[in-house]
């Protein structure tokens, strides 16, 4: 049995390979936003459609992302059990996908890369595993009221670059009942969310620089 990194009431925190921790599959619904397999980096330059722009800070990508291996073997481990799980739209989608709806990123997303002057602003989240049909419902595309850049964005005030926003993170969490899984964590978001609905979760990282960011969001006493 692992060491918890950290733990509270409600959320505890693993480091390490979630393929060798198996603390995770003991919850009810599985919640991840895994490295998606794309060989995402970040240079230096940002250009507009116009050939305008500003600096960036250049960001040497993330562990895990060259495939999705990573998220294969995370999915294999849960099995036929429920699943919400982030990916890129021009990634191909997890074997157990029922339904996919669109995450609607922050007004200013996506302006790097775009293509056709249309931002890359969207990606998926996927349902996997066995979710209840019906008829009718609220609308698939979830958006957020939150910022990329600036001093109350996502990526300064966690320093991860692929940060998903709380509202987002909490609206997912609605969806779902029991105990919540991430066992690709990154930021903590993910339990920064269910703490903040009286949710339990368990958390897993590889990298300690996030799995350090995590523990000290989830122990601060207001939640950012």
């Amino acid at each position: 049995m692992s060491a918890p990194y950290y733990a509270d009431d409600l959320v505890t925190l693993y480091l390490g390979d979630c393929r060798t921790i198996p603390e995770w599959l003991e919850a009810d619904v599985l919640i991840v936003d895994p490295p998606y397999g794309r060989s995402w980096k970040s240079g230096s330059g940002m250009k507009n459609s116009h050939g305008g722009g500003r600096g960036s800070i250049p960001n040497g990508g993330i562990a895990n992302d060259a495939d999705t291996a990573v998220r294969d073997a995370v999915l294999d481990l849960w099995g036929n059990r429920p699943g919400i799980v982030f990916g890129d739209l021009l990634i191909t989608q997890p074997a157990t996908a029922v339904q996919a709806l669109i995450y609607a990123k922050p007004e200013d997303a996506g302006v790097k890369g775009a293509r056709g002057g249309r931002r890359r602003d969207a990606e998926a989240i996927y349902l996997t595993g066995p979710w209840p049909a019906g008829v009718g419902g609220r609308s698939s595309i979830i958006r957020t009221a939150g910022l990329v850049a600036g001093p109350t964005g996502l990526a300064t005030r966690s320093g991860h670059p692929h940060t998903k926003p709380l509202d987002v993170m909490g609206e997912l969490i609605t969806m779902t009942t029991g105990l919540i899984a991430d066992p690709c964590c990154g930021s903590g978001t993910t339990g920064l969310a269910a703490k903040l609905l009286g949710r339990p979760a368990i958390l897993c990282e590889s990298d300690e620089r996030w799995a350090e960011v995590t523990a000290r969001r989830l122990s601060q006493d207001v939640l950012v």
